[in-house]
């Protein structure tokens, strides 16, 4: 990487800049992605740009920046932990929660002409789970993805549909489908 020469001179900048392809190595080789890497690298230089002027000593910043790196990757990973996490709790709410036998003799008649109107992993997941029955784990295996994944996208498909009804069905959708007027007599 080119060296940055800042003309007034500040040597701890210039260090931690002549030191960026090293801090670059250093996240790279514990996340594994160059594009995580640098994105932890840029805002740790710009918290260290905020705290600069109070560090005099180059050798003590970048002993400094490591630790400042170090701290990024610990958040880093508790975010990481903390999104997996809600992923599971998703994914393990999805399967807890089976289809009630009234709610599914009321569901509009909609569904089915509208389930092509969607992404298709969205509608290939609900026509799997909602329609068939099948457990998420299953259906998640037949579409080649995580029992965690199909949660997620078990849940935003829903909300999908949900959209959907409420553009094509109008207030009818909105109550759920109960004594519904839309125009296909669901």
């Amino acid at each position: 990487m080119e060296r940055i020469e800042r003309e007034d001179g500040e040597p701890v900048v210039k260090a931690l800049v002549d030191n960026h392809r090293h801090f670059l190595a250093f996240l790279e080789r514990r996340v594994g992605s160059r594009a995580v890497a640098e994105e932890l690298l840029q805002s740790a230089f710009v918290r260290s740009l905020e705290k600069s002027g109070a560090l005099r000593d180059e050798e003590r910043a970048v002993a400094w920046f490591y630790r400042l790196l170090r701290n990024a990757l610990v958040d880093h990973y508790r975010k990481q932990a903390a999104e997996g996490r809600a992923l599971e709790h998703e994914a393990r709410e999805a399967t807890e929660v089976g289809p009630d036998p009234e709610l599914k003799q009321a569901v509009c008649a909609c569904v089915g002409e509208l389930l092509p109107t969607l992404k298709p992993e969205y509608s290939e997941l609900l026509r799997q789970v909602e329609l068939e029955e099948r457990s998420v784990p299953e259906a998640a295996a037949a579409v080649g993805i995580t029992p965690n994944n199909a949660g997620v996208r078990l849940h935003r498909a829903r909300q999908a549909l949900k959209r959907q009804l409420e553009k094509s069905c109008g207030t009818c959708a909105t109550h759920g489908c109960l004594d519904c007027s839309c125009q296909r007599r669901c």
